[in-house]
Formats: structure tokens, C-alpha cells, sequence
């Protein structure tokens, strides 16, 4: 469950039902083929590390059906602040520690500083020269609004279901071990089973991933062959927002990007890499006497993602950061350059500002 959030018992939600049933005429509906899966993958190139601007490719990718094309962007915020008294450790007794940004409750209106070159990142400060060393640490990076009563729900259960909203994202994108290459069941225990599409990209996206039944469409998931998460600790910046949905639904959009640092899974490598991911996911929380969902469980209506140095037109499930002599190897990407940590553009802009581009070109990472 996410850092902070509370735990909703079957019971309580089976108490909304049985009220939500009483005094409604008619029988629920199944859940309609609203969601839409959008993905654009970007992967480092760049023989520069010295300077750590690291160029990443995204290819933008069109699915088909209820698939559609996302994009990329990451939060606007300020240069980093170190104490210049102290080593800033980021993964627990690394003795530093850098004053945190205020949570984001609005899309900013520029991007965030750029940092000095000579900012690489290390073991001990896998978040150095990025702007994501003043960002929140797992939830506590998310921004939560204040709950009032909406459609269907009481103030209290729309609380609830916040709550359980960033349960779903702790489960999928900061879970120690999905971030090990596990099966995310408890998030994916989180998803209305009546909402039959998307059980059928869940059926299909671990056992056979491809274009359109990506896993990494929903969760974050590293080949633990290949590298390993550096500690304890992803940053993240990013915002929880809702409002009244279809049939009196509280529809939730979650718009957050996550900052991951790797290294080799080989014994002895000390190369710090950077994965950024950003996902909007919009999901519906059904009155039950309307939808056919079980308690608890939320139908997604949309979402999208994209990632820098995670990989680019590669579907093996498995986000796939490159080192240093891997970039080097590659040149620029054929598409438009992409701040991933300027979150002041929203996703359908960048995605629109992408056109059919291939791989575009990360300013930095």
C-alpha cells in the first residue's frame, strides 16, 4: 500500500454497495471498453555523460482499438540544493539531505532549472544534477486534494477512494519487488475484473508482451538479469486530481512521473543510470447499482506513458536503461527534443507536439 494511505476494508465498500443499491431502479450495466492504453518509449543516446544531458529517442507508438498515442513530460521544478556542508545521500545513512519541494497541486508554468554540467550522478547521490533530489520520495512525492462529496460518493468514501487511488500507484510503479520484474498482482487485484478489454491486455501483456499489450503501459518493471534498482528510494513529482464521471461516477486522473535510478546487475558496476517514467492514468471509482465492479475496484478509463532511457520500440515487458558505452554508440534520435522533467505541458500536448515522430531526443536525464 502507498506511504500514508489507508486500507479500505471489503466490508466498508460492500456498505457503499448495499446503499447504492437502495433506491435504484434498474440493473448495472458491465463496465464499457472505455480504457485506452497510449505509450512513447525514449532511450538514452548520448555520448556525452560527462555532462549528463543524455539524448533518448522515443519512438511514439499508435496502437489499435481503444489504443491511442501518449507522450512525455516531467514536473517543472527548481535546481537542485545541496547543503554544502554535507554529502547528500538519497537511500537511507548517506548523510546529506536537500530541502524537498512543496507538493505540486497545479501543472506548473515552466520547467524546472537546468542543472551544471559537471552534476553526475553517483552511488551514494543517484539523483545528483537532476531536479528530481528536491522531489518527494515514493507517495509522499504525489499531491492528494482535499475530498468532498462527489456523484455518487460521500465525502468520506471519495477520501477512500483517493487513498486507495495512490495504493494502486504505490503498487505499480514503486513496489520493490514489480520493480524487480514481479507480477503486480496487488495492483492489478485493484482493477474492476467485470472491465473485460483490459483483463484481456492483462491476460496477454506479461505472458506475450508487444505493442499493445505492454505491461509497462500500467507498471514499472526492470529484467533483474540486466540491472538493478539503486536502493530504496524513487522520486517522484506529480498530482491526484478528480471530478464527477459518467453515470454519477468519481472519476480520478492521476498525472505523476517516477525517477528511477539503476545500476548493472553485475557484481561491482558503480554506473548510475536514470530511468524516467511518466504515467497518466484516469480511472473511474462506478456507483455499483449502475456499473457492474466489485467494491473496492476501479475501471480504467485511459492511460498513457512514456519513459526516458527505458527503451525505445523494444517490447520485452521490461524497461531497458542504457550506461555510457551504450549511448555513445548511438546518435540523436529523429525526433523533437524532450525535457522529461517539464511537467508544464500537459501529456495530450506533448502528444500533439510529438506528431508522428520516431525516436525523439531527451535534453537531459
Amino acid at each position: 500500500m502507498g506511504k500514508g494511505g489507508v486500507s479500505i476494508p471489503d466490508e466498508e465498500w460492500e456498505r457503499f454497495l448495499r446503499e447504492a443499491e437502495a433506491g435504484t431502479q434498474g440493473a448495472p450495466e458491465e463496465p464499457s471498453a472505455r480504457a485506452r492504453m497510449v505509450a512513447r518509449r525514449l532511450r538514452e543516446e548520448t555520448g556525452r555523460p560527462e555532462g549528463w544531458r543524455a539524448h533518448q529517442p522515443a519512438r511514439r507508438r499508435r496502437g489499435k482499438g481503444w489504443y491511442a498515442v501518449g507522450l512525455l513530460v516531467a514536473v517543472g521544478l527548481l535546481v537542485v540544493a545541496l547543503d554544502p556542508g554535507r554529502v547528500a545521500g538519497w537511500f537511507g545513512g548517506g548523510g546529506g539531505e536537500s530541502a524537498p519541494l512543496a507538493s505540486e497541486s497545479e501543472r506548473p508554468d515552466q520547467p524546472p532549472a537546468t542543472e551544471s554540467a559537471d552534476q553526475l550522478p553517483t552511488v551514494k547521490q543517484p539523483f545528483k544534477g537532476s531536479p528530481a533530489a528536491r522531489w518527494g520520495d515514493g507517495t509522499a512525492g504525489i499531491g492528494m486534494p482535499a475530498a468532498r462529496a462527489t456523484g455518487w460518493m460521500s465525502k468520506e468514501q471519495v477520501g477512500q477512494a483517493l487513498d486507495r487511488t495512490r495504493d494502486f500507484l504505490a503498487a505499480s510503479s514503486l513496489d520493490p519487488g514489480v520493480l524487480r520484474g514481479e507480477r503486480p498482482r496487488k495492483a492489478i487485484a485493484l482493477i474492476n475484473p467485470h472491465q473485460q478489454d483490459v483483463q484481456d491486455y492483462l491476460a496477454t501483456a506479461f505472458r506475450a508482451p508487444s505493442r499493445e499489450n505492454d505491461p509497462l503501459l500500467l507498471f514499472s518493471r526492470f529484467a533483474k538479469t540486466k540491472v538493478r534498482p539503486l536502493g530504496n528510494v524513487v522520486k517522484t513529482r506529480g498530482r491526484i486530481t478528480y471530478r464527477e464521471g459518467e453515470r454519477g461516477a468519481v472519476e480520478v486522473t492521476t498525472d505523476v512521473t517516477y525517477v528511477y535510478p539503476v545500476v548493472r546487475a553485475a557484481a561491482g558496476g558503480d554506473e548510475v543510470a536514470r530511468t524516467i517514467v511518466r504515467r497518466e492514468v484516469v480511472m473511474s471509482w462506478d456507483n455499483p447499482a449502475k456499473v457492474v465492479v466489485r467494491p473496492g475496484m476501479f475501471s480504467l478509463v485511459s492511460y498513457k506513458v512514456d519513459t526516458t532511457n527505458g527503451g525505445c520500440d523494444t517490447f520485452t515487458g521490461y524497461l531497458t536503461p542504457e550506461f555510457g558505452s551504450e549511448r555513445a554508440a548511438r546518435g540523436p534520435g529523429d525526433g523533437p527534443e524532450v525535457d522529461p522533467y517539464d511537467r508544464s505541458t500537459s501529456m495530450d500536448a506533448r502528444m500533439r507536439e510529438a506528431g508522428d515522430a520516431g525516436c525523439g531526443t531527451a535534453t537531459r536525464s
